[in-house]
C-alpha cells in the first residue's frame, strides 16, 4: 500500500464443503490453526486429519515406543475437541521426514481418498516470522503437500495408487498454509477460541514436558498471542492467518 501499512489480510474462501489438513505432527494443527477449524465444523464443514507421523520422538523424558501410543491418543481427543472424527497417520519416523516420491505418494493418497476442496497444512518456509528456523519436518511435509496436491490429480503419475482403487482428484482448489511468515488471508478467531485453547490442551503430556507453566495459563496466552498478532491486517479482529495458494 502507498502510504505504508500493512496489506490488509483478506477473508478465507467459505466456498467449500470438505477440506483435508495434512502435517508432520501430533499438535502442529493445534498450535496452527484449531480455532478455525472449530469454527469451520461448527458451520457444517468436513474436515479430515492426516499426520505424517506419531510424535514419537518429541518427548524427551519419554522413549519412543511409550510416546507413540500417548501421543496418538492426545491428538486424537485434540482433534475431538474442535469436532474432527477422522484422523489417520502414514507413519513415517519423527524429526527425519524426508521429502520425496514415498512421502508425495503418501499424501497424493490421502487427498484422493478424501477428496478436499481445501488442503491445510503448516509452514513449508525455511523460517517462522519471527526469523526463527523451521524444523525440517515441517519443511518436507509442507512441501510435499503442495506437490502431492496436483500430484493427486495426475492419473500417469503414481498409477499404483489407481490400481489401489484410489482415483485421481483434481477437485482441490486451494493450499492453505497456517503459520506462514507470509500470510495473506485470516479467519476469525473468536468464535473457535476456546475450543482451540481445549484442543491444545489435550496434549497435556506433551505440554508438561515442554514447558513448567501451567498448561492452561501456557495454552491460553500462546494462542492469545498467535491469533491476535496480525489483529491490524484483519480489522482489529484476533485472527489465524493462512498464506494461501490457489489452484
Amino acid at each position: 500500500m502507498t502510504d505504508g501499512s500493512p496489506t490488509p489480510l483478506r477473508p478465507m474462501p467459505d466456498d467449500w464443503r470438505r477440506a483435508l489438513a495434512v502435517v508432520a505432527h501430533p499438535d502442529d494443527l493445534e498450535y496452527g490453526c484449531s480455532a478455525a477449524v472449530a469454527s469451520w465444523v461448527a458451520d457444517g464443514r468436513q474436515i479430515t486429519y492426516v499426520l505424517a507421523t506419531r510424535g514419537e520422538a518429541g518427548m524427551d523424558t519419554m522413549t519412543p515406543e511409550r510416546a507413540r501410543s500417548l501421543r496418538e491418543a492426545e491428538q486424537r481427543a485434540a482433534a475431538a475437541a474442535v469436532g474432527v472424527r477422522a484422523v489417520e497417520f502414514l507413519d513415517h519416523r519423527d524429526g527425519v521426514i524426508e521429502y520425496g516420491i514415498p512421502l508425495r505418494r503418501d499424501i497424493a493418497g490421502a487427498v484422493r481418498r478424501h477428496r478436499p476442496e481445501l488442503v491445510i497444512t503448516l509452514n513449508h518456509r525455511d523460517t517462522w516470522a519471527s526469523g526463527a528456523w523451521n524444523t525440517p519436518d515441517h519443511v518436507a511435509v509442507g512441501r510435499a503437500v503442495l506437490d502431492a496436491v496436483a500430484d493427486a490429480g495426475n492419473r500417469w503419475i503414481f498409477p499404483e495408487l489407481t490400481e489401489q482403487g484410489l482415483r485421481p482428484w483434481d477437485g482441490v482448489r486451494w493450499v492453505a498454509v497456517a503459520n506462514s511468515p507470509t500470510p495473506s488471508h485470516a479467519v476469525p478467531a473468536e468464535a473457535g477460541f476456546e475450543q482451540g485453547v481445549r484442543s491444545l490442551l489435550r496434549h497435556r503430556a506433551y505440554l508438561e514436558a515442554l514447558t513448567e507453566e501451567d498448561p492452561e495459563t501456557y495454552a491460553r496466552r500462546f494462542l492469545a498471542d498467535n491469533t491476535r498478532v496480525h489483529s491490524s491486517r484483519f480489522a482489529g479482529e484476533p485472527a489465524v492467518a493462512f498464506e494461501l495458494f490457489s489452484r
